[in-house]
């Protein structure tokens, strides 16, 4: 009887590609730390001067509120708008 050679099979590894893309690009990362700089005014606005000074009821809490409520969401959300095709824009 002969001698059957079995061969070995070799198995191509594909690699998958990842689930987690990074959405953000340059801009999201500039509002984000202009957001941080903002909140870092903010703060030090706040802890200058007496407790009931302008800068500490008035200025800070105003700024504040804009780097938290304005810029931050700005930031995590914001995307360019893709160009669309300068033939369907002429005609």
């Amino acid at each position: 009887m002969a001698k059957v050679k079995k061969r070995a099979t070799v198995k191509t590894s594909r690699k998958l590609p990842s689930p987690f893309n990074i959405y953000w690009e340059k801009n999201n990362y500039i509002l984000l730390i202009v957001g941080i700089v903002v909140t870092i005014v903010g703060y030090y606005l706040m802890s200058i001067g007496p407790w009931n000074s302008n800068e500490s009821l008035v200025y800070s809490p105003i700024i504040l509120f804009i780097a938290y409520v304005i810029i931050f969401p700005l930031a995590i959300i914001y995307r360019k708008k893709k160009q669309q095709n300068s033939e369907t824009v002429k005609e």
